[in-house]
């Protein structure tokens, strides 16, 4: 199954700054500018590690953001534990000797990324996205799916315009995991879309990318 897509920021980084900083108004791509007014939904962004999980009809894999990364065997044993016993629960909801069905979410918690104990003590899996043969799922899909499998699945935290989630990205806010400062969001439209080259039309920023004495704008 296919890796993950890249997420664009939803501003172009400064050139002059080693792409340290952000452009402000300048949008990373013409889409972003043409829906900054419409609704957007917001999900935290979690910092961890990119995580596949892999169901071709028979067997459970799990892969990493790309085919050669590699996942720390602390949370291959945890992967393990999550979903080895649950391969009647995939057989159940996803029927049928070709059938290609990939979980993508973020392994997290302790020794993944710095503060990743901020998260949990130990680590896991939380869901973001299902992709079903061609078809990505609705989030309420997801949703149900991560009750199925007691998964985790990144929170909801709003919803609103580009300027809205830039403002609260860049003030700050706590975490739905505890007092610590989320990394950022991730938005898509209110309605799913994509642009010509068929890619997803989804976006993120991060916390971080405010933190550097010089924001450049071209508003």
């Amino acid at each position: 199954m296919l890796p993950y897509h890249k997420i664009q920021t939803v501003f172009k980084r400064d050139i002059a700054t080693k792409y340290k900083t952000l452009i402000y108004g300048d949008y990373s791509l013409p889409e972003f500018e043409y829906l900054k007014d419409n609704e957007w939904v917001y999900t935290e962004k979690v910092d961890g590690t990119n995580i596949r999980i892999m169901y071709d009809g028979e067997t459970i894999s799990f892969g990493g953001k790309t085919d050669n990364a590699q996942i720390p065997s602390f949370l291959v044993n945890q992967l393990n534990t999550i979903f080895l016993p649950q391969i009647l629960t995939f057989r159940e909801n996803f029927d049928g000797p070709k059938c290609a069905v990939c979980f993508y979410g973020e392994g997290y918690g302790a020794k993944i990324q710095k503060g990743g104990g901020h998260y949990r003590k130990d680590q896991s899996f939380v869901l973001f996205d299902v992709r079903v043969g061609e078809w990505w799922l609705q989030r309420t899909d997801v949703e149900e799916i991560g009750k199925q499998f007691g998964l985790d699945v990144v929170p909801i935290i709003g919803s609103g315009s580009i300027k809205n989630m830039v403002e609260m990205t860049m003030t700050g806010f706590d975490s739905a995991w505890g007092t610590f400062r989320a990394e950022g969001i991730v938005a898509r439209p209110s309605v799913e879309l994509k642009a010509r080259n068929d890619e997803r039309i989804i976006t993120k920023i991060k916390h971080k990318d405010f933190q550097h004495e010089r924001i450049h704008s071209k508003i």
